[in-house]
């Protein structure tokens, strides 16, 4: 066994080997670039050596610096967990070459199934069922057109490098092959270094289904069952889980057998996942396999028992796989949600900054959550949005998906934004919940985006019941000030007006709510008067000003957990994926607000504003040209993603105000109209 392993990756899949290696014994050492120098797995390793720069391709992709990191700590060892250099054919033979062992399978396995147009020959020779497309790779984007129109719309524009939903596009018509033919070449060259790009039909209503292999050096493969990542936006996966509400015992040992001899054709020597798209009669194709360790392998672990991690290490080290297909049993239903620095009501644009507030829920009882980042940290803009991966473990899917929304409501990060509302309202979607979804699903459900009102609370009394009792507990801590002056020390009133609305603070579209609020043996009764109807809503909690989550029993039988913000006399509670704001003022506060001037926004409609923090790669237009509405004015790359800006409307250039090669900050100046 290694005595010292490398890990050449960061965030959180570089601490989850970490965590492996240390239970096993094993040294580590980190790599890390300029911008990682204070990050977690750069404090979790026994060693680390900075290999460069920020951006990746000046160090986490540069191959020369992490072998020669390896011989300087004296890493047997490497393992490349996922992205980055994982799939990269050259660097697992520059390893072998160099003496030292890549923890993943050989080089020539990675050059046959890693590179998704030689996979996909690959398995057509093996009579495998691969899906209609043209599998060279294309030059022009016009070729791409062509193409297209042969294969019928819609069609699927992917990177042969790709991973991880970078450069692909799907494509209903010609002007989006035109266009998504040139974003996919640049996203695959800026992220793999490899812009070949090629296109197949795209299927409609499909299900995502991948399975799990892992062979060792001795000719032994074995399938660990399936996992199903249907649960995508824009072809990244958000929910993932094992095994899947839609495959049948008898489609799984299919897939399962098909998945092994594919591994075998190649001389598999690893963890690896062949992934399928499915259709409604449980008919399954071939799509591609991925060569290392994929972001989803918990849920596996999950209902298996095993550790990938660890079995990745001893068929490294030449050991046999210790169990045959067989032994494999999978054992009660496991679920994993990704947590990513994005703002999801903000069509997902990336968040970045320090996490004010980072307290992921406690590991107990099925939850585990494998992260890479701490409290007070930063997320750059460089690299992925994942801050981590909640995954959670029950005897059935009902359990799993109550498990997942009570761990979900007890996450609490502060200083960016992330997707945890989003994932929250997915998995109390009835469409869901019953396991009746495709790869589509998002995509059908929110066609607009997701926005604050996409979902809505079960009971917003129950929240306003809330907000009034947070607002009792302030009163009762304010009271508690020494130094009152006898007589006319503080006393709390029992009536206040819950003020809600479209704009929290305005006159517009503004409600009121009157509240009575009692206090008995420790229980707050909250009662709600709305034309005539009173409810009731008897609190009993130990929260108290300041804490990130209120835990609370609602009329002695039902639990919740709220994660709470106070803003001045503004209560914010975000329950199950709801959002609720609102103002807890006194009849005679209420009366004054009423009465204030609104505020009226900057006009910004002839401006061009950043909508997040990134690098400007380019700006598509000149001072002085006539712009029409939907016309490309700038493109802005944050966390491997390019993300284009289109006119709003038709207007003239007056003024460029920022210079492509710029970091730029939110709501920074770009472009202004005149």
């Amino acid at each position: 066994m290694f005595k010292k392993i490398l890990i050449a990756n960061r965030g959180e899949i570089a601490c989850r080997v970490m965590k492996t290696a240390k239970k096993m014994g094993i040294k580590t050492v980190a790599v890390y670039s300029e911008a990682d120098k204070e990050a977690r797995h750069v404090q979790m390793a026994d060693e680390a050596v900075c290999i460069g720069p920020a951006p990746s391709r000046e160090s986490y992709l540069v191959m020369d610096r992490i072998i020669q990191a390896c011989k300087d700590t004296g890493a047997e060892a490497v393992h490349p967990g996922y992205g980055f250099l994982s799939e990269n054919e050259q660097f697992a033979r520059r390893c072998e070459e160099e003496g030292i062992v890549f923890i993943g399978p050989k080089h020539q396995s990675i050059a046959a199934m890693g590179d998704k147009i030689a996979s996909k020959k690959l398995a057509i020779e093996a009579k495998v069922n691969t899906i209609p497309g043209f599998n060279e790779a294309i030059e022009k984007a016009e070729d791409a057109v062509k193409i297209a129109q042969g294969i019928g719309y819609p069609v699927m524009i992917k990177a042969s490098a790709g991973g991880g939903g970078k450069g692909l596009r799907v494509a209903f018509n010609d002007k989006e092959t035109f266009e998504g033919f040139t974003a996919c070449r640049t996203e695959a060259l800026n992220s793999f270094g490899d812009d070949r790009v090629f296109i197949e039909k795209f299927v409609e209503g499909p299900r995502h289904i991948e399975i799990q292999v892992l062979g060792d050096s001795q000719g032994n493969v074995v399938y660990l069952g399936e996992r199903d990542c249907s649960i995508q936006r824009r072809h990244q996966k958000v929910i993932e889980e094992a095994p899947s509400p839609f495959i049948d015992p008898a489609t799984r040992k299919a897939m399962g057998e098909q998945a092994v001899s594919l591994a075998k054709a190649v001389n598999y020597q690893s963890a690896g996942t062949v992934e399928f798209v499915v259709g409604k009669d449980k008919s399954f194709y071939f799509l591609e396999m991925n060569t290392r360790l994929q972001v989803e392998h918990p849920v596996t672990e999950g209902i298996t028992g095993l550790d990938l991690v660890e079995q990745m290490i001893r068929v490294a080290a030449g050991e046999k796989l210790a169990f045959k297909q067989e032994d494999i049993k999978l054992d009660g239903w496991s679920m994993e949600c990704r947590i990513n620095a994005d703002d999801p009501f903000r069509n997902f644009l990336p968040s970045t900054g320090r996490l004010v507030k980072y307290r992921p829920p406690a590991e107990i009882d099925g939850v585990r959550v494998d992260t890479g980042v701490y409290e007070g940290g930063e997320i750059p803009m460089y690299y992925d949005s994942m801050i981590a991966k909640l995954i959670v473990h029950g005897k059935d899917r009902t359990e799993a998906i109550e498990k997942m929304r009570s761990a979900l409501n007890d996450f609490v990060i502060r200083g960016i934004h992330s997707n945890i509302p989003f994932q929250a309202a997915l998995l109390q979607h009835p469409r869901f919940v019953s396991g009746d979804f495709t790869t589509g699903f998002i995509a059908e459900e929110y066609p607009d985006g997701f926005k604050k009102d996409s979902v809505q609370p079960s009971d917003p009394k129950r929240l306003a019941a809330l907000a009034a009792f947070m607002r009792y507990r302030y009163l009762e801590h304010i009271q508690m000030i020494d130094g009152q002056l006898a007589g006319h020390e503080m006393t709390i009133a029992k009536k206040f007006v819950i003020v809600t609305g479209t704009r929290v603070g305005s006159s517009d579209d503004i409600q009121e709510i009157a509240i009575r609020v009692e206090l008995k043996d420790g229980v707050y009764s909250v009662y709600i008067d709305e034309e005539g109807d009173v409810s009731r809503y008897n609190i009993v909690s130990n929260w108290r000003p300041g804490e990130l989550c209120l835990r609370a029993t609602i009329n002695g039988t039902h639990k919740i957990t709220a994660q709470v913000e106070r803003k001045g006399v503004k209560y914010v509670l975000v329950l199950d994926g709801a959002h609720y704001e609102c103002m807890v003022l006194s009849p005679l506060g209420a009366e004054l607000q009423r009465r204030m001037l609104v505020k009226v926004p900057p006009d910004t409609s002839k401006l061009v504003l950043s909508p997040m923090p990134g690098l400007l790669t380019n700006i598509s237009v000149k001072v002085g040209e006539a712009v029409t509405a939907g016309q490309k004015l700038a493109a802005i790359e944050a966390m491997k993603m390019e993300n284009t800006l289109l006119a709003a409307q038709d207007g003239v250039v007056a003024e460029i105000c920022a210079n492509v090669g710029e970091s730029l900050a939110v709501d920074q100046l770009i472009i202004r109209f005149e």
